[in-house]
């Protein structure tokens, strides 16, 4: 039998028609969908090792997954195969041999997340599930300077779901928060150590309570110290989010 390999995989897909990333009883996921199709090009039963849970209708621009297999399949023949029976939502953009510790989640050392806002009165046909439509007036500088009362290492707990589990830890590190806008696109870019259960959405949900008076900038420290779900904003909707950059 050959060596067992271990292939450092590149991905990027729309979430639109999934259930996030991570395979449920529920519906179709990402995961159950690339493990078949990489199972039938390596000839062998085989399961993925994803770097993030994302979410049922987020994106993700750069995603990587590990898998172990004992095919001799080329880095070429790998991607070029695995993309001819993917659908058309889901993409391998690279392939590479790894070393045999290496897991795609575990080795991670950040993450970088995108949240893109079409900010118009008037719906955008071509960002449909790829951006959240806000009708509002963005005040940029007064969103730009509540963004970085999110910088540093801090509880999140108030920035987790409510059903985040009460046993974790809730201490992450954020390394930047940019928020730039061009026109009537809005792009808010998020670096981490890592992040909790809708933590982005609900920072970025803040945000927009903040642009709209709802929440003082004044407010965010105590919010954030306060521990709880309840007192932050809204949970921006999923399709605006992606996981933009992924580091190792």
């Amino acid at each position: 039998m050959n060596e067992t390999r271990n292939l450092k995989v590149i991905m990027a897909y729309r979430g639109t028609a999934y259930h996030g990333f991570q395979i449920q009883n529920n519906g179709i996921t990402v995961q159950e969908v690339v493990e078949k199709c990489v199972s039938k090009v390596l000839n062998e039963p085989v399961s993925i090792q994803g770097c993030s849970r994302t979410d049922a209708g987020v994106h993700a621009n750069q995603f990587c997954f590990s898998v172990q297999t004992h095919s001799r399949i080329h880095h070429k023949g790998f991607v070029r195969g695995v993309n001819g029976e993917l659908p058309k939502d889901i993409s391998i953009l690279s392939c590479e041999d790894a070393d045999p510790d290496f897991h795609a989640r575990f080795s991670c050392k950040g993450k970088e997340y995108l949240y893109l806002i079409h900010n118009s009165e008037s719906k955008d046909p071509f960002t449909i599930d790829l951006a959240c439509h806000y009708r509002r007036p963005f005040h940029l500088e007064l969103v730009q300077k509540a963004s970085q009362h999110f910088v540093g290492t801090k509880d999140f707990k108030t920035f987790c779901a409510s059903g985040c589990a009460e046993n974790i830890n809730t201490v992450r590190t954020v390394h930047s928060f940019e928020i730039c806008q061009d026109g009537d696109k809005i792009r808010c870019y998020v670096q981490g150590d890592g992040f909790l259960y809708n933590m982005v959405r609900i920072m970025v949900g803040t945000l927009l309570d903040v642009n709209e008076g709802r929440i003082p900038v004044s407010q965010l420290d105590e919010i954030l110290s306060a521990r709880n779900r309840k007192l932050a904003g809204r949970t921006a909707p999923a399709q605006g989010l992606y996981l933009n950059r992924i580091f190792y």
